[in-house]
């Protein structure tokens, strides 16, 4: 398996502000991840709730953090639904490893948590996150005008979804 997902712990602090001190301009504008001690607590105090899920993605090989993923608004009863964020680090682009990470999470969120939908919002002018929510069978469901307030912009997004094949 190229790729090891964990939830995040304190001691992922130094190397995920490296990371994404090292990937600013590869993120930049489409994800604007902290890039300091003060931004990862409040991340990380974020995901005390049972709404919020993270896990950091691992070079199987190196150890080295590939990327991360989000599982925000998770929302079960009869919405069974959660938002799906998920970014790689300039050093791991482009080597299929997210692609990997996000059916680890897909099947996760189906299995484990037992949702019935994830969506993802994405920029269209964001090219690799449209080819990777395509490559694990997401379907675009419509057009968001100024939907997130993204590095001081409202920003468009296209919104893309995946339903739970098992009923």
């Amino acid at each position: 398996m190229p790729v090891t997902l964990h939830p995040p712990t304190p001691a992922d602090a130094a190397p995920l502000i490296a990371a994404h001190r090292a990937s600013r301009a590869f993120h930049t504008p489409y994800v604007h991840p902290f890039t300091d001690q003060s931004g990862f607590e409040t991340w990380f105090a974020s995901l005390s709730s049972s709404t919020n899920e993270s896990f950091v993605i691992r070079d199987s090989a190196t150890k080295d953090i590939a990327g991360v993923i989000n599982l925000s608004q998770i929302i079960h009863g009869n919405f069974r639904s959660a938002y799906l964020g998920v970014y790689a680090m300039s050093s791991h682009a482009g080597r299929g490893l997210m692609t990997e990470a996000l059916r680890l999470t897909i099947t996760h969120a189906f299995e484990t948590l037992a949702l019935h939908r994830l969506e993802a919002n994405i920029q269209p002018t964001n090219e690799k996150s449209r080819a990777l929510i395509r490559r694990c069978n997401f379907r675009q469901e419509g057009y968001s005008p100024a939907y997130l307030h993204i590095a001081g912009a409202w920003r468009d997004h296209e919104r893309w979804a995946l339903l739970n094949p098992a009923p």
